[in-house]
């Protein structure tokens, strides 16, 4: 199931060239109202979606929090399977997702998480990946996504 055109802005991101929107067309919802902008674009057999952070999204010490990073790490699990996988993103959820916190995220950086397929089915996507800013990590992941059968109309 295609990704919805009247829920989901996901084409050409004319201010990134080579990236494409990775956001719902309506900002109240979690992905704009917390995240922000995302962009996304597949790299050689991976996907890499890309935030901005802003200074909302920073803990007491002055980096990323972490719960931005893990919003991050769950919304690239279901960006992946649109760019690389087989472009079922929804409806489904997360089943399972583990993280491990390396370094803290610069929030003068964009944040992006890189992420490959291990293995689909039909109903699961296996996934893993790493939260990086250029060279640095800032967490590594892996996680199951659980696919449902599109909705009866």
């Amino acid at each position: 199931m295609a990704l919805k055109d009247d829920v989901f802005e996901h084409g050409p991101d004319p201010e990134n060239p080579g990236w494409n929107h990775w956001n719902l067309k309506d900002p109240t919802l979690f992905n704009g109202a917390v995240m922000g902008k995302l962009i996304t674009r597949a790299e050689g057999g991976k996907c890499r979606l890309r935030m901005f952070p802003e200074r909302k999204h920073e803990n007491l010490q002055g980096i990323i929090h972490g719960a931005i990073t893990l919003s991050l790490i769950d919304i690239s699990l279901f960006t992946t399977m649109h760019v690389i996988g087989t472009g079922n993103a929804g409806p489904s959820v997360t089943l399972e997702l583990s993280t491990q916190f390396i370094g803290g995220g610069d929030p003068k950086r964009p944040l992006d998480a890189v992420t490959e397929i291990m293995r689909e089915t039909g109903n699961l996507v296996f996934v893993r990946g790493e939260v990086v800013q250029d060279e640095d990590r800032v967490a590594a992941f892996s996680g199951i996504i659980r696919k449902f059968p599109p909705r009866a109309l």
